[in-house]
């Protein structure tokens, strides 16, 4: 006669499979057919600073997307430090958080399709209600029919895949460009590190070093968490005896 009970530890096929992902998207980055993908994770920074501006009573404009990977949130941010910090933030910091949420779904949960469904939807709404350009619609409602598609037709492998690295790539993303901050400040233009520092007084390395430990803070634990064990291991026969009695005894109430 045998329980289970859940075994302790990490899922070491879980953090193989998380190991070679890290490595796929490190090694394979700058490829021009993953260029799709990395437009899509511009969108999810983009869509943190929408969303900030909308927490705090703000108003979004429009959001775009270039060919050459940029990105832009044009909104009407709320007067007020504390909203300004949070709406600059939001995009390095969200796409971090986004990218841990969507490793702890799959992997925790497996939720692997209502995530892709999930992500369909969000980009083909950003791209009806936000897009500031045809660029920009014409990649949201592609790319969020591409999304939705997979979700239906793709085997429980398959959909596990996609979702796993993009999970993975959206939080590479976060790092690389705090990275890009740190090592790189202006080269692309104004960051978001530069332009709170024009409106805090507190340097852009600053802000990027900040964003950069909450960004790895929340990946490390969304990791740690989601590569948990969750498979039952065997219990022996007499604990498994002692605890079925126990659990069946009825409780009685002592006399003198």
């Amino acid at each position: 006669m045998t329980a289970l009970l859940p075994r302790r530890g990490i899922d070491t096929t879980k953090l193989l499979v998380l190991a070679v992902l890290v490595v796929a998207g490190l090694w394979f980055w700058n490829m021009p057919w993953l260029a799709p993908l990395r437009l899509l994770v511009v969108l999810v920074h983009e869509t943190g600073h929408a969303l900030a501006t909308l927490l705090f009573g703000g108003r979004v404009e429009r959001v775009l997307v270039g060919a050459d990977e940029s990105g832009q949130c044009l909104s009407s941010v709320p007067a007020g430090l504390l909203p300004q910090i949070a709406v600059y933030s939001a995009g390095y910091v969200g796409s971090a958080v986004s990218g841990a949420l969507q490793l702890v779904l799959a992997f925790r949960f497996k939720m692997h399709r209502p995530v892709l469904y999930a992500m369909g939807g969000w980009v083909t709404v950003m791209g009806l209600i936000y897009a500031g350009n045809a660029f920009t619609l014409a990649y949201c409602l592609g790319m969020g029919a591409v999304l939705l598609v997979l979700a239906r037709t793709l085997p429980t492998g398959g959909v596990k895949a996609v979702v796993t690295f993009i999970a993975v790539f959206t939080g590479l993303y976060a790092l690389f460009d705090l990275r890009d901050d740190l090592w790189l400040p202006g080269a692309g233009g104004p960051s978001d590190a530069m332009l709170l520092a024009a409106r805090t007084g507190i340097p852009a390395v600053i802000w990027s070093l900040l964003w950069s430990a909450v960004s790895v803070a929340v990946l490390v634990l969304a990791a740690s968490f989601s590569l948990r064990r969750t498979e039952p291991e065997p219990m022996d026969a007499l604990e498994a005896v002692r605890s079925a009695a126990a659990s069946g005894m009825r409780r009685t109430t002592p006399h003198p």
